[in-house]
């Protein structure tokens, strides 16, 4: 409920109340005519009980948890507000009882009306504030998983860079503008929600053309894609975060399996790799998929599937649904 919606909705609960509210008093609980019934006067006096209420002692007593206390103020104004009612407007010359028994109703009514509308609207305005501290929070958590994802991707790239500087310099050139669309994706576009998939898509072609190069005649890498559409939005640095994993942690001379399938809305990723189980802990390979799996959680709840098998090799199954 947006905050012009929510106001505009308290105004026209207040304005109908009172137009029903003078309605029943005058014609369905009255043998008075119009000019001649007192209750038109009491009815300013009885407006501005209900807004003192409203905005005076409600919150007050809301605020310090003073209920009980409370109810009895309530009580204690109603009764003599009535009494008024039936000494100085109505005149009427009844008794006590006989006055609370005939007119109480009209004092208590729009009260208790209008303290149940301002707890009713309390309570919205509450999970409203606490729906936003929740976003709040995600957002801040994903900024921050994203901060840790970053350096590290940009840190293994100019490892290469530096390398290929000193044994291969003459294809040094093409590295550099590699690693400017990667620093532009990481610096700019991952700042994003999400972005397009053909932009993170490209960006995981750079990162493996990078590997390819980096571990040439140390490990093969099997890199496959099948695509039905880029029109499609993903969150950045999802699939980096696996691959990144699966060069980290594989063994020399092995083979690094990258698949990455987009068919129908929906997004089959697999990576597979080997790894040494005496010298790589269970916890060391799961670095950053941790992570991972705290973004998939806040990004695409329920809208995502994500296995890690490890028997000979470490294999990571993530099935994503882009709508």
């Amino acid at each position: 409920m947006t905050f012009i919606n929510k106001n505009t909705s308290r105004i026209l609960v207040h304005i109908l109340f009172w137009m029903l509210f003078v309605f029943v008093s005058l014609f369905l609980f009255s043998d008075f005519y119009w000019k001649e019934n007192p209750f038109l006067q009491y009815v300013s006096l009885l407006v501005a009980i209900v807004y003192v209420n409203n905005f005076f002692l409600l919150p007050f007593f809301v605020r310090k948890k003073l209920y009980v206390l409370y109810v009895f103020v309530f009580a204690i104004i109603s009764f003599f507000a009535t009494q008024l009612y039936c000494y100085a407007f109505a005149q009427c010359g009844c008794s006590i009882p006989k006055c609370l028994s005939d007119y109480l109703w009209q004092t208590l009514v729009p009260l208790i009306f209008f303290s149940f509308v301002w707890i009713l609207y309390r309570f919205i305005d509450e999970q409203e504030e606490v729906i936003k501290v929740k976003k709040e929070h995600a957002e801040m958590e994903l900024k921050f998983l994203k901060s840790q994802i970053n350096p590290h991707v940009l840190f293994n790239n100019l490892n290469t860079i530096y390398s290929y500087a000193l044994e291969k310099p003459n294809e040094t050139p093409e590295l550099i503008l590699m690693l400017s669309d990667n620093l532009k994706h990481v610096l700019y576009e991952s700042n994003e929600k999400t972005i397009s998939l053909e932009k993170e898509v490209y960006f995981i072609d750079n990162y493996i053309k990078f590997q390819t190069l980096r571990t040439e005649g140390v490990k093969h890498i099997n890199y496959n894609k099948s695509i039905d559409s880029f029109n499609h939005q993903i969150a950045p640095l999802l699939l980096i975060t696996i691959i990144e994993n699966a060069f980290k942690h594989s063994t020399l001379h092995s083979e690094i399996k990258v698949n990455i399938n987009v068919e129908k809305n929906i997004l089959n990723f697999n990576c597979e790799n080997t790894f040494n189980v005496n010298k790589v802990t269970t916890s060391d390979l799961k670095i950053g998929l941790q992570n991972l799996e705290k973004r998939l959680e806040l990004i695409y709840k329920d809208n995502y599937e994500f296995n890690i098998n490890k028997t000979n090799t470490f294999k990571v199954d993530l099935k994503i649904n882009l709508k």
